[in-house]
């Protein structure tokens, strides 16, 4: 389990703004490191189809040194946790709007078990009347106590909390405790997020009964949010949410 020291991979093809009044769709997914298998690709394609997204906001993303990225007309950033000799693995935000920054980061903390950091990425996308949507996409630290679990998200809302556009937080967030939910559900209020409740919430992952995938929002408006039944694919199941801003 290697510390990632470079910055991998990334790639801007898109200089479209959002506008004011559009649409468009999110999706947020823990892949379990599946993302390099044809199952997982053609799941994928007939999802998009389906539910037709401007953003995928990825989790446990898996990147082989030897192909590009499986979606070679989006632009994306990778914020690694993992490197190894033919492989990448992290958080991966894709989107067919102008990404304005990418900034990739890492958990402070190593997870206990594993001895691997988490990584989470802040992505800012140009509105058209001025200013940026900011999209955090998070895989929050798991396996280590309560406390450290709550000082790594507090890092997470010390970067964004200046922020005054539109917002989106995403991911696996390992909730599986009631103190770890509470810890979340205060640092939402304390930078005024929204939960899209999902349809059909019983395809949520959960752990000890507590659901560990979540969208969050601010300054947009919900049109449609729901969990989408993929279990012969990833552990996980993608959720879907439609914003107007």
């Amino acid at each position: 389990m290697l510390k990632p020291k470079v910055l991998v991979p990334e790639q801007f093809l898109h200089e479209q703004p959002i506008r004011h009044g559009e649409e468009f769709g999110v999706l947020c997914w823990n892949t379990q490191k599946l993302t390099d298998t044809p199952e997982f690709q053609r799941t994928l394609t007939r999802l998009l189809a389906q539910f037709p997204c401007l953003f995928l906001l990825l989790q446990e993303a898996k990147l082989s040194s030897k192909t590009n990225w499986l979606l070679p007309h989006w632009s994306y950033a990778v914020a690694p946790n993992m490197q190894m000799r033919r492989s990448t693995y992290g958080v991966l935000t894709a989107s067919q709007y102008a990404f304005t920054e990418a900034q990739a980061r890492l958990s402070r903390k190593r997870e206990g078990m594993f001895a691997t950091h988490k990584s989470y990425m802040l992505s800012y996308h140009t509105l058209a009347e001025g200013g940026a949507l900011l999209v955090v996409n998070i895989h929050a630290i798991n396996f280590v106590r309560t406390q450290q679990f709550s000082q790594e998200i507090e890092l997470i809302k010390n970067e964004i909390l200046d922020h005054k556009g539109p917002l989106i937080v995403a991911g696996d967030f390992n909730v599986w405790s009631r103190q770890r939910r509470l810890r979340l559900l205060r640092f939402c209020r304390s930078i005024g997020l929204k939960h899209a409740i999902m349809a059909d919430p019983h395809h949520i992952k959960t752990y000890r009964q507590h659901p560990l995938d979540f969208i969050f929002y601010r300054n947009l408006s919900l049109q449609q949010a729901a969990a989408l039944d993929t279990s012969a694919v990833s552990d996980h199941n993608p959720l879907y949410a439609r914003f107007k801003l």
